[in-house]
C-alpha cells in the first residue's frame, strides 16, 4: 500500500511525501486455501481425544480400570476443574510470550506435543496394581488437562492472527470446525470401532445357564467357572484395545501438529505497535471481564455446554444400560458426527445469511425435542434419526461461539483502543468458564450414578441408574440449554453492529498507519 503524506495550505492539500506501507498490505490479504486447510487440521487432533474421552472416559474408569463411581466422578471433576484452572494460567504466560521465528503462540504448540502423546496414552492403561488407580487416573488426567490448554489456548488464539479481514476470519473458522467435527467423528471412530468388543462381548450370566444340568450342582459350577474365566479374557482384552486406540490417536495427533506447523503463517499484531507500553495483564483482565458482550456470550454457551457435555458422556452408558442398544451405539454416535460434519457448511451459509445470533437459536434448539424423544422411544430406527438430527446442533454448538469470539475481541479493541496484545485473555478464560462448568456436571453426573446404586462392571444396571441415565440424557439438557438461549437473547453484537466495529476498525488501522508514516517522514525531514 502506497501512503501519501499531505501539506494542507488552507486552500487545498498539496502531496508532499510517499511511503509504501508493505506490511498493512500483508496482514491484509486473503488467506489461500493450503493455509485455512493447514490451520484446520491442526484443530483436529484436539477433537479427536476430546472425543474419545467424552464418549468413552467414563464407562472406561467404571468397567475397564473397574474404579467406583465415586473415585470416577472425583477423577472427572477435579481434572476438568483443574483443567480449567490452567486455562488462564497459560494466558497469562502467553501475554508474556515474546516473538519468535516461528511467531508468538507456535512454539507453545509444538513444544506441548510430545509431552501431550505420553500424558494421553497412560491415561488409558490399566496399571498393574489395583489400590493407587484412583491416584494414577487423577494425576495423568490432570497432567494431560494441564497439556492440551497449553496447545489448545494458543491455537484458538492464532484466529486474530491469521488474518485482520472478519470474512477470512469467519472462513478459517469455518474450516476449522469442519475439521474439528471431522476429528470427532474420527476420534469416535477409532474409539468406538477399536473398543467397541470391550462392551458388546461382556459374557452375562442367564437365569437359564444351568438348564442343561437339571438337579446337578456341580454343572452349574462348571458354567459359572467358565463365564468367569471368559470375563477374565475378555477383561484382558478390553485394556489391550483401549491401549491400541491410544497409540492410534497420539499418532494422529503428531501428525497434524506437523501439518499446521508447517503449513500456517502467524502473523504478528497489526493493533500492537512495538513502541507502545502493554497494559498490565491484571489490568487488561479486569476490562475483559466488564465486557458485557463477552460475559453474555461466554455465560450463553456455558450452559449450552454443558448439555453438549452431559449427552456426550453418558450417550454410551445410555445405550448399553438403558436403551438396549448395545450394540448399535457406537454406529449411532458415528452417525451423530457424520451429520454434524455434512451441516457445518450449512450453518456457515446460515450464519453469513442470516447471522450468527440467529444461527445459533435455530441450531442448538435443533436438539431438544429429538433427545427426548430418545428417551421415551428407545429404539433403533429412533435412534439414528435422532443422531442425524442430533448432528446439526452439535455442529452449531461447535462453530458459533468459536465464530462470535472474533467479533466480541474487535468489540473490545474498539472500546479499549490501548489495551493491545491480550487476546489470549478472552480464549483462555471462555474456555475456562465452559471446562470448569462441563467438570463439575461430569462429576455431578457420575455422582448422581453412584447414589442411584451403578454397579460397576455390572452387564445389568439397576431401575434407578437406568431412570438417572434418562433424565441426564433427556430433561437435564434441555434445562441448561433453555437457559443458554435466555442469556443469548441479551447478546448485543448484531450484524448491524458487526458491520460498524469492521468499518471503524479499518479506519483506525488506516489511522494507525498514517500516524507512523507521519512520525518517519518528520524523522527524515530533520535528519536532512
Amino acid at each position: 500500500m502506497l501512503l501519501c503524506i499531505y501539506l494542507n495550505t488552507g486552500c487545498k492539500a498539496t502531496p508532499i511525501f510517499f511511503i509504501s506501507l508493505p506490511s498493512q498490505t500483508d496482514l491484509s490479504q486473503k488467506l489461500s486455501l493450503c493455509s485455512k486447510l493447514c490451520f484446520a487440521i491442526g484443530g483436529a487432533p484436539k477433537e479427536v481425544a476430546a472425543s474419545a474421552t467424552a464418549f468413552f472416559l467414563q464407562i472406561y474408569l467404571l468397567d475397564v480400570a473397574q474404579i467406583n463411581a465415586f473415585q470416577a466422578s472425583m477423577v472427572l471433576f477435579i481434572g476438568k476443574a483443574w483443567g480449567a484452572v490452567t486455562d488462564p494460567i497459560v494466558g497469562f504466560f502467553i501475554t508474556k510470550s515474546r516473538w519468535t521465528k516461528i511467531g508468538r503462540l507456535m512454539p507453545w504448540m509444538v513444544g506441548c506435543t510430545p509431552f501431550l502423546v505420553v500424558s494421553y496414552f497412560y491415561l488409558w492403561f490399566v496399571p498393574p496394581f489395583s489400590g493407587g488407580r484412583f491416584i494414577w487416573y487423577l494425576g495423568f488426567y490432570c497432567l494431560y488437562q494441564t497439556l492440551i490448554t497449553c496447545f489448545h489456548v494458543p491455537y484458538s488464539a492464532l484466529t486474530m492472527f491469521l488474518s485482520t479481514d472478519q470474512k477470512e476470519r469467519d472462513s478459517a473458522t469455518a474450516y476449522r470446525m469442519t475439521m474439528e467435527v471431522l476429528g470427532t467423528l474420527v476420534g469416535a471412530a477409532i474409539q468406538g470401532q477399536i473398543v467397541a468388543s470391550a462392551h458388546t462381548l461382556k459374557h452375562c450370566p442367564t437365569h437359564n445357564m444351568s438348564a442343561g444340568y437339571p438337579g446337578n450342582s456341580s454343572g452349574t459350577e462348571v458354567v459359572k467357572s467358565l463365564v468367569r474365566s471368559q470375563d477374565y479374557l475378555s477383561h484382558a482384552v478390553s485394556k489391550e484395545v483401549y491401549m491400541i486406540a491410544a497409540g492410534v490417536i497420539g499418532g494422529v495427533f503428531i501428525i497434524c501438529t506437523l501439518v499446521m506447523f508447517l503449513g500456517v503463517k502467524e502473523r504478528d499484531d497489526p493493533y500492537a505497535p512495538k513502541t507502545e507500553k502493554q497494559i498490565p495483564f491484571h489490568q487488561a483482565f479486569i476490562l475483559v471481564m466488564r465486557h458485557g458482550p463477552y460475559l453474555t456470550l461466554t455465560a450463553a454457551f456455558l450452559f449450552i455446554t454443558v448439555a453438549i457435555q452431559l449427552v456426550q458422556s453418558n450417550f454410551v452408558l445410555f445405550c448399553t444400560y438403558a436403551a438396549d442398544l448395545r450394540d448399535h451405539f457406537q454406529n449411532i454416535v458415528l452417525t451423530i458426527l457424520v451429520s454434524a460434519v455434512i451441516s457445518i457448511p450449512l450453518w456457515q451459509w446460515f450464519l453469513q445469511r442470516f447471522g450468527k445470533k440467529t444461527a445459533a437459536f435455530c441450531g442448538i434448539t435443533w436438539i431438544m425435542p429429538f433427545t427426548l424423544m430418545l428417551v421415551f422411544i428407545p429404539n433403533v430406527v429412533v435412534a439414528y434419526v435422532v443422531a442425524v438430527s442430533s448432528g446439526l446442533s452439535v455442529a452449531a454448538s461447535l462453530l458459533l461461539p468459536w465464530s462470535m469470539l472474533p467479533d466480541v475481541v474487535d468489540d473490545f479493541r474498539l472500546a479499549n483502543p490501548y489495551c493491545k496484545g491480550h487476546e489470549a485473555i478472552f480464549y483462555s478464560f471462555y474456555v475456562f468458564f465452559t471446562k470448569f462448568a462441563a467438570g463439575i456436571s461430569l462429576g455431578v453426573s457420575t455422582l448422581c450414578l453412584e447414589f442411584a446404586g451403578y454397579d460397576t462392571g455390572a452387564c445389568k444396571q439397576p431401575a434407578p441408574v437406568v431412570y438417572t441415565l434418562k433424565l441426564l440424557i433427556g430433561a437435564a439438557p434441555v434445562a441448561f440449554i433453555v437457559t443458554g438461549l435466555m442469556i443469548l437473547l441479551l447478546y448485543p453484537i448484531s450484524e448491524d453492529v458487526r458491520l460498524r466495529n469492521k468499518l471503524c476498525l479499518e479506519e483506525l488501522r488506516s489511522t494507525d498507519s498514517s500516524k507512523a508514516a507521519g512520525r518517519l517522514f518528520f524523522s527524515v525531514y530533520y535528519t536532512d
